[in-house]
C-alpha cells in the first residue's frame, strides 16, 4: 500500500444512475455511493477518469460538480466496508458478507463492489417490496438487466425458478458470484436482453432506465405469460406517463413510489 491515494467525488445534477453505470464500467477502481455523490479511489492519478466523465457529461448535457484530491493513505478498504450498511425491505435483509445476518429475515448477501444493486437505491428497494408481495414458490421469474442479481436472488430465496440476463458480461459474472454466496441457483443466464429467450414467465422484472424499458417493451411483453406480472422500475417522475402510455394494454396493480422514482406492477387487462 502506497503512502497516498487519489479520491475523486462526482456529484451529478441529475441522471445519477447513468453516471454510476459509467463509473462502474471501469473495473479497476473502488466505487462508493454516498447520498447524491459517487466516490472513486485509486492509487493512480484519476485525471484521465475525470476527463472521461467530462466527455460523458457533455454528451448527455448534464452538469456535475467534482472534487479531486490526493489523500494520505489510510485503510480505505475498511472505511469503505464500514460505510455499507445492511438494508431491510419487507421480509428481506440485504447485507454485505462482512455483516451478520438478522434473525427471522430472508438473508441476502450482496458484494456491493461487484455491480450496482445493493438494496440502498429507491428503485431496488421498491422492486424488493414488490417481489416480497408477488413472488411465490415455483413461479418462473426473468430478471432483465440483472446487475448484481439482488432481485433474482430474492426471488430464488422465495422458491422461484429464476433466469437472468444482462447486456454487461461483468454483471452476469457478478450476479453468478452473488448467487453462489447465497447458496441458491439460477436456472439459465445469458449476456444480452430478453429477446434471446423464447420462454414465458410468470414474473418479468426490468429495473433499468425508462428509455431502455420503452426500447425493449415488445421483448418484455413477449416473455410474459398471459396471466403474468410485469415489474418495471428505474422510472423517474418525468418518464412515468411515457412508460405508462407505452404499456397501456396493462392494468396498473400497484405503483410503488420512493422519492422521485416509480416501480410499476402491471398485469394484462
Amino acid at each position: 500500500m502506497g503512502e497516498y491515494y487519489f479520491e475523486l467525488i462526482i456529484s451529478p445534477s441529475n441522471s445519477y444512475e447513468l453516471f454510476l453505470e459509467l463509473l462502474l464500467s471501469f473495473e479497476d477502481f473502488a466505487v462508493e455511493e454516498r447520498k447524491n455523490s459517487i466516490i472513486i479511489r485509486d492509487s493512480e492519478d484519476l485525471n484521465p477518469l475525470l476527463e472521461a466523465v467530462e466527455s460523458f457529461a457533455k454528451a448527455i448535457n448534464t452538469p456535475y460538480s467534482y472534487s479531486l484530491k490526493k489523500v494520505k493513505n489510510e485503510d480505505w478498504i475498511s472505511k469503505y466496508q464500514n460505510s455499507i450498511n445492511p438494508v431491510e425491505v419487507g421480509s428481506f435483509y440485504i447485507r454485505p458478507m462482512w455483516k451478520d445476518p438478522k434473525k427471522d429475515k430472508i438473508d441476502i448477501i450482496i458484494n456491493p463492489a461487484l455491480a450496482f444493486g445493493s438494496g440502498h437505491h429507491e428503485t431496488t428497494a421498491s422492486c424488493l417490496q414488490a417481489l416480497d408481495k408477488y413472488v411465490q414458490a415455483k413461479k418462473r421469474v426473468l430478471d432483465v438487466g440483472c446487475g448484481s442479481g439482488i432481485l433474482s436472488i430474492a426471488s430464488a430465496k422465495k422458491g422461484a425458478i429464476v433466469d437472468i440476463c444482462d447486456t454487461d458480461p461483468q454483471a452476469i459474472e457478478s450476479a453468478l458470484q452473488n448467487f453462489s454466496f447465497n447458496s441458491v441457483q439460477v436456472k439459465n443466464h445469458w449476456v444480452g436482453s430478453a429477446s434471446k429467450s423464447d420462454k414465458k414467465y410468470d414474473i418479468v422484472i426490468a429495473n433499468i432506465i425508462a428509455d431502455i424499458i420503452i426500447l425493449i417493451k415488445k421483448d418484455l411483453k413477449d416473455r410474459l405469460d398471459d396471466n403474468g406480472i410485469l415489474i418495471l422500475s428505474g422510472i423517474i417522475d418525468d418518464y412515468f406517463h411515457k412508460v405508462k402510455d407505452n404499456f397501456s394494454e396493462f392494468n396498473i396493480i400497484e405503483n410503488i413510489t420512493k422519492g422521485e422514482w416509480h416501480t410499476l406492477v402491471l398485469k394484462k387487462g
